[in-house]
């Protein structure tokens, strides 16, 4: 595939995960049922992340992105490291909730979560790391530490 072919397939896949969201968001506008309502709406949110995503990509393919400075590196580490200290927290509240939970569709939500917390806390301390180690990160760096611990291999 063609660097033009994957940045168009890019740019489609985005306007498409916009259109779900907005199908969703269309879709629950006078539902009075919240469980119903608030599935879909978490839905939409995982398409809000694939567009995201997608800007990934697209950025990757078309562009180089600046150095970080210094100021902005030490701002950036107190706020990763005031994330990672939530997202910790957020796990051990997960963690024991599960123990707690006996209806099964609960705890099949409530693990859903816990997982997105535990891949959301090693990216960040990845991130920490490398930020105030100042250490230089290759685009092969980052795409390693997505695929082992933030990205699920299916």
């Amino acid at each position: 595939m063609s660097n033009e072919e994957k940045i168009s397939f890019f740019k489609k896949q985005i306007e498409l995960e916009k259109k779900i969201v907005q199908a969703a968001e269309d879709s629950v506008e006078d539902m009075e049922n919240k469980i119903v309502k608030e599935l879909i709406l978490a839905i939409a949110l995982d398409s809000k992340k694939h567009a995201s995503l997608l800007e990934v990509l697209t950025t990757m393919n078309t562009s180089f992105e600046p150095y970080i400075n210094e100021k902005s590196l030490d701002k950036i580490a107190e706020n990763i490291k005031k994330h990672i200290d939530l997202e910790a927290q957020a796990i051990e509240t997960y963690k024991e909730l599960l123990t707690k939970l006996e209806l099964e569709q609960e705890k099949m939500i409530v693990q859903v979560i816990y997982h997105d917390e535990l891949r959301h806390h090693a990216l960040l301390k990845r991130l920490y790391e490398i930020i105030i180690k100042k250490e230089a990160i290759t685009e092969a760096d980052l795409w390693d530490y997505l695929k082992d611990d933030y990205i699920p291999q299916y």
